[in-house]
């Protein structure tokens, strides 16, 4: 395999990593106000949590450090033309990390309340600009000849060669983002609580996941009609099918084991469906990085946005280790945290 490629490879598994584990704490943030509806269980739901939240967030952190070091032009340009995007996430994960941190030090009534609104109105934006950036990536930008663009926040709302950050496509992908984590939040919440608040998220998991399963149909229909390219790794390598189809029967299997009341089981499906659409989503933009709307050929790929292939080659020895460190430290902290959280836990 080309170092390119492999480099490819690991930038979109770190990604879809962030999105998983990360994301069920989105999801929670985005619930938190319909299913905790008492002191005691906006505790419990903060502790669910709580110990693993900082850790979730290493992945996004070493998958920019990835990027830069592999693909040096597609950072200076990713990062300068979604400038206005990246400082409101920068913002965002702020003010969910001090809502996290700062809840529970001053006991008020209003202080609890406003941290609480801070809390799930960063979890909500960040699910839905990270799926706005997404379809700003399957839509394409308008890279110039020097493989740099600016975006507009909106012009028509309408995908072409002159997009704004936001139109119909990008909403769409905003929104279904917003949801499908939602879904993901909820069957983690029912895998850690128990009583009244294990019913309540029991229910939003139910509701959601159908829901889910509706936005990701409408996506499905909808990347075609904007980016058709992307089907064209598929018609090559017909057995990539595999991948999406996959995905799509995670989905519905986490629909059956929620049925069921198979709560360990429905989480896991649905990390396996997000991993596997996001995976479905990067192999069909093989070997694009960024897609310029304006002229194809402006586009960086992983071969002219890539470091030189000695640097790439040398990289690797050094990334594995890194990345054994990471993933021993997650399963560490995560399996230190196991099994239900209790209402005792979380004073």
């Amino acid at each position: 395999m080309e170092t390119e490629t492999a480099w490819f490879i690991i930038v979109t598994v770190m990604l879809a990593m962030y999105v998983v584990l990360d994301g069920f704490d989105f999801g929670v943030g985005i619930i938190y106000p319909f299913v905790a509806r008492t002191e005691a269980e906006r505790r419990t739901a903060l502790t669910s949590i709580g110990p693993v939240w900082n850790a979730n967030e290493v992945w996004l952190i070493a998958a920019g450090a990835v990027l830069f070091f592999a693909y040096p032009k597609a950072y200076a340009s990713g990062f300068s033309g979604f400038y206005l995007a990246l400082i409101l996430v920068l913002w965002l994960l702020i003010f969910r990390g001090l809502a996290l941190e700062l809840r529970a030090q001053v006991d008020h009534v209003l202080w609890k309340q406003a941290w609480d609104t801070a809390f799930t109105t960063s979890s909500l934006l960040l699910a839905i600009v990270f799926g706005t950036a997404l379809g700003n990536l399957i839509r394409g930008v308008p890279l110039n000849r020097d493989g740099y663009f600016f975006v507009p926040l909106w012009t028509n709302f309408q995908p072409g060669s002159d997009p704004g950050i936001l139109d119909w496509f990008t909403v769409l992908l905003g929104l279904t983002s917003a949801v499908v984590l939602a879904f993901h939040g909820a069957n983690y919440l029912v895998m850690k609580t128990e009583g009244v608040l294990y019913e309540r998220a029991v229910s939003a998991a139910w509701i959601l996941g159908w829901v889910s399963a509706g936005c990701t149909a409408l996506t499905v229909m909808a990347v075609p009609m904007v980016q058709p390219n992307l089907s064209l790794n598929f018609s090559r390598h017909p057995g990539v099918y595999l991948t999406p189809v996959i995905g799509v029967i995670a989905l519905g299997y986490s629909l059956y084991f929620r049925l069921c009341r198979r709560d360990l089981s429905a989480f896991l499906a649905s990390c396996v469906f997000i991993f596997l659409m996001l995976a479905s989503v990067i192999f069909g933009m093989h070997p694009y990085i960024l897609v310029s709307s304006t002229d194809l050929t402006f586009s960086l790929t992983v071969y002219n946005a890539a470091t030189d292939s000695y640097g790439l080659t040398a990289g690797i020895s050094w990334f594995v280790g890194g990345f054994l460190l990471i993933l021993i430290y997650q399963i560490y902290l995560h399996s230190q945290f196991l099994g239900k959280t209790r209402s005792d836990d979380a004073h």
